[in-house]
């Protein structure tokens, strides 16, 4: 009998203490990072946008933003992934909500099924010997050679027709009118007649990669096209600018930031996942997540003092410090690849280009507090865990090196933090990482 009740004891023990010890973990009542992440992206987007997402993390909120808050209906949100479909790229062709029908060059007879799952790069088809590796109108090549099932411009592979491409340099047009009646640029400024890049070195373009240039070519900049991540890899990179936390395409070279509308979104509409409220417990996917966000703000303010304006640099570091407590996200901790504390270096380096000496004191004291704490754990270590730790304690040795160099500056001359034009540090220095994921 005492067996049988000691059982029974240890079978409700176990979960009472594990609901006990756990609630803090397990408790998401108070969390509400997915959607607010997500009203931060569609916020970010121009009117009528086109937003291109990177996996079913990004695009999932963003759908719930969208269908059940009403958050920026107007927005057309596409799946990256999904674009390797026919079924997913005929669903552009019809107005969704608020957004209009997205124009494409090919027509679905083009894309159905397996056909143009993948077009080659083969340069030395009969057809194209007068273009081959010129520099060609994206339009003019996804139209006439791309999507050509002519017999100078294609292969046959054991009975299978391919569909190739003549050239890797290609431009797309820019309309002056339509991009400044748009917003795209700012009347009088400085933009490029045709963009112009060279797409990926390697055989073939999937079909996810081709939609997006049929979108691109079609669209003749009547839409913002906007992206979650930094996309470089189809060779336009260098044409995209950060406007909030996303990164549209626009006819200027290395135009990397919006100031005026980034600084506007990020003060008036931005949401934090209630990280401003105290007891929200995030998981390190969500410490991820608001690494993003941290990292958006020291970015924005960081062009803001490098370009002098101090006071709005100032506004934002403060909205951010004020919505993301320290204890539920600390500035100084360890992560993976210490991508954390590249992040808060980051945030430290802006608040120190702004000259807010109190914000730069209060962020470099957690961030040198644990990078000591881990410096101090590396040193206990074997040489075989040393070893395999290698990089980690190097990312950490670099950061602390840059903020005891700062630290110094700070305390031969507290009355005087040197502007960007006097400051040895620069975001670089950290060795810091890009998160692509989001």
């Amino acid at each position: 009998m005492a067996s049988i009740a000691a059982g029974v004891l240890c079978l409700l023990a176990v979960p009472v203490i594990m609901g006990f010890q756990e609630w803090d973990n397990h408790d998401r009542s108070h969390k509400t990072l997915a959607p607010d992440l997500a009203v931060n992206y569609l916020e970010s987007c121009a009117p009528n946008a086109i937003l291109i997402t990177f996996g079913d993390n990004d695009t999932y909120p963003l759908w719930f933003a969208q269908e059940v808050l009403g958050v920026r209906p107007d927005v057309r949100v596409i799946n990256f992934s999904l674009l390797g479909t026919d079924w997913y790229i005929n669903q552009l062709r019809y107005a969704v909500n608020k957004s209009a029908p997205i124009a494409q060059v090919w027509n679905p007879d083009q894309i159905i099924g397996s056909k143009r799952d993948a077009i080659y790069y083969i340069p030395t088809l009969p057809g194209f010997a007068s273009v081959k590796d010129k520099p060609m109108n994206l339009l003019t090549m996804m139209k006439d050679y791309a999507g050509s099932d002519a017999p100078a411009y294609t292969y046959l592979n054991n009975d299978d027709l391919i569909n190739a491409y003549p050239t890797r340099n290609v431009y797309v047009p820019v309309d002056r009118s339509v991009v400044e009646k748009n917003g795209t640029v700012k009347p009088g400024e400085q933009i490029e007649d045709t963009i112009h890049f060279t797409l990926p070195a390697r055989g073939a373009l999937m079909k996810n990669e081709t939609a997006i240039l049929n979108i691109i070519a079609a669209n003749n900049w009547e839409r913002p096209i906007c992206f979650t991540s930094p996309f470089g890899e189809l060779g336009f990179g260098n044409y995209l600018r950060t406007e909030g936390m996303v990164y549209r395409l626009v006819p200027v070279a290395n135009d990397h930031y919006q100031g005026d509308f980034t600084y506007d979104v990020m003060m008036n509409k931005f949401k934090f996942g209630n990280a401003q409220r105290k007891g929200v417990y995030f998981d390190e996917d969500n410490r991820g997540h608001l690494n993003s966000i941290r990292r958006a703000f020291a970015q924005a303010a960081l062009y803001l003092a490098d370009n002098g304006d101090l006071e709005r640099a100032r506004n934002l570091l403060k909205r951010c410090d004020d919505n993301i407590l320290p204890s539920n996200m600390p500035y100084g901790m360890p992560s993976r690849g210490q991508i954390h504390n590249q992040s808060t270096y980051q945030f430290l380096l802006a608040a120190y280009t702004a000259q807010d000496t109190a914000m730069t004191r209060k962020i470099m004291g957690a961030l040198k507090k644990d990078l000591e704490q881990q410096t101090a754990y590396y040193q206990s270590l074997d040489v075989n865990q040393q070893n395999i730790l290698q990089y980690d304690n190097q990312v950490v040795q670099q950061i602390l090196t840059n903020v005891n160099q700062m630290e110094q500056i700070l305390n031969a001359k507290p009355a005087e933090i040197p502007g960007t034009t006097e400051a040895p540090l620069q975001p670089g220095d950290s060795g810091q990482q890009t998160d692509s994921s989001k």
